[in-house]
């Protein structure tokens, strides 16, 4: 058991018969009543974000998980099969479990998230930023950069994201998986 005094950026909960993520915490002391910590929750298994309140010095059963860094295989109907380059052991995780997979390509290294306690696999963490090769998008623009116009490319993942005109086939952009955003290319075909 955790009290809110141990509370910390990434710890894992079991609140609500959930397991949770302590994405941010604010310990709030007002001028008139009692202290509590306001904080923001996101689920282990669906990503799903949420703002709540504990009571200072609330106990909360805490959850050890394991982070084990291992190869994205391939997607199909029963989920994407992740493979442990130490042991070979395979793993797969519902597709509907994973956000974000349109970012992943195959053979790329990722962190999966464990339960320590029942060995499940929970989710997947992505880095906060990846960078993809462009497989396809119309022609580049030579020096067209002052307009901000975009267009779709398709990254060799499979995602589509917009990218600057000037964006061409071969060239590798970096993009923020959590909101599918295209930041800087990395380097020109």
């Amino acid at each position: 058991m955790a009290s809110t005094q141990d509370f910390r950026n990434g710890l894992v909960l079991n609140w609500k018969n959930d397991l949770w993520q302590i994405v941010e915490f604010m310990h709030v002391k007002p001028g008139k009543g009692g202290a509590f910590v306001r904080g923001k929750l996101k689920n282990v298994r669906n990503g799903k974000i949420v703002d709540t309140t504990f009571r200072a010095g609330e106990k909360v059963e805490d959850v050890r998980v394991e982070r084990r860094q291992m190869q994205y295989l391939y997607e199909d109907d029963l989920g994407l099969h992740f493979m442990n380059t130490e042991t070979y052991e395979q793993r797969t995780l519902r597709s509907d479990l994973v956000t974000g997979k349109e970012f992943i390509k195959e053979g790329g290294m990722i962190d999966v998230l464990f339960d320590a306690g029942s060995d499940e696999p929970l989710n997947v963490e992505l880095p906060r930023m990846v960078e993809l090769a462009v497989s396809q998008t119309d022609p580049g623009l030579k020096g067209d950069t002052a307009t901000g116009a975009t267009k779709p490319a398709t990254l060799e993942s499979g995602a589509t994201v917009q990218v600057p005109l000037f964006i061409n086939e071969g060239d590798i952009v970096r993009v923020d998986p959590e909101t599918g955003s295209y930041q800087t290319r990395v380097t020109a075909a």
